[in-house]
């Protein structure tokens, strides 16, 4: 898969081939992790990339859909244990430091799961470990034909990282989440879309077309509203139901009194298309 060209780049490091591409188009921002020669696993450099360009997107008002997506025939299989210890993050450090290092990389799965922006993974492929877990951190999923998902974390003698018994949990639920890291089979994409894992399944030479013309969907919508349904729904996660409500009616109101929700409705009675500014 080609890397996408675009109106702006984040996250560039001045070498000649980074291992995260990001640019920026009508308001859908794509991610594009690039290490196809070892499937998109995550190294530091990849990791702290990942983090900047996810730290920019989000303070960024011109962005409201992101993508993530793999170069080559993989999305992302986790950690690159061909670097060492500790799937080659870090280095030689202790496990203070790590614990430490880890973290804060780690908050590259919050950041997916929590900002004001729609986050969508186009799964082009395998998905194992870390990389499952920052697909699962994503509000949305869509896989091409050929994906495949796996914890993977029992093959590498550890417990699992990134946020992914926590996310896994609530997209497929907590019997399902248990078998699929205690059990540590293999789930092809079908299987995946069958279990709500994932949305939609597509021909691998269409998934990031597709993707795009639902992100650019999204982005065409109210973008106060569309982070108030995000917000909504992030709650529901972990808030009593009676919260929930007291949250929900109070951004509904809000986002009635924008001009964005008054736009919409003086679209409505003209019968007319909106033009939303986020405003």
């Amino acid at each position: 898969m080609s890397v996408p060209t675009a109106d702006s780049i984040y996250g560039t490091t001045g070498t000649a081939d980074p291992p995260v591409h990001c640019s920026t188009r009508n308001g859908v921002a794509t991610i594009t992790l690039n290490r196809p020669d070892r499937l998109n696993t995550m190294n530091d450099e990849m990791l702290q990339q990942m983090l900047v360009t996810l730290e920019s997107l989000a303070g960024d008002e011109g962005v409201r859909v992101v993508i993530v997506t793999g170069n080559g025939r993989g999305f992302c299989a986790g950690g690159d244990l061909s670097a060492g210890t500790g799937g080659g993050i870090g280095g030689d450090i202790g496990a203070e430091e790590r614990i430490g290092l880890m973290r804060r990389y780690m908050t590259s799965s919050q950041l997916l799961h929590d900002m004001g922006k729609v986050t969508i993974a186009a799964v082009n492929g395998p998905c194992a470990g870390a990389g499952l877990a920052w697909a699962c951190a994503c509000d949305l999923r869509f896989a091409s034909e050929s994906a495949v998902f796996r914890t993977a974390f029992l093959s590498a003698g550890v417990s699992g990282d990134f946020g992914g018994t926590w996310t896994l949990s609530r997209i497929v639920g907590n019997a399902a989440a248990r078998e699929l890291y205690l059990l540590n089979g293999k789930v092809l994409a079908q299987d995946a879309n069958r279990m709500g894992l994932v949305s939609a399944v597509y021909p691998g030479t269409e998934l990031l077309s597709r993707v795009q013309t639902i992100a650019s969907e999204i982005a065409a919508g109210a973008p106060l509203a569309v982070t108030a349904i995000k917000q909504n729904l992030n709650d529901a996660e972990s808030r009593s139901f009676s919260e929930s409500l007291d949250n929900e009616i109070r951004r509904h109101v809000q986002c009635m009194e924008t001009e964005d929700g008054k736009e919409a409705t003086a679209a409505f009675l003209e019968k007319r298309r909106p033009q939303f500014h986020g405003r």
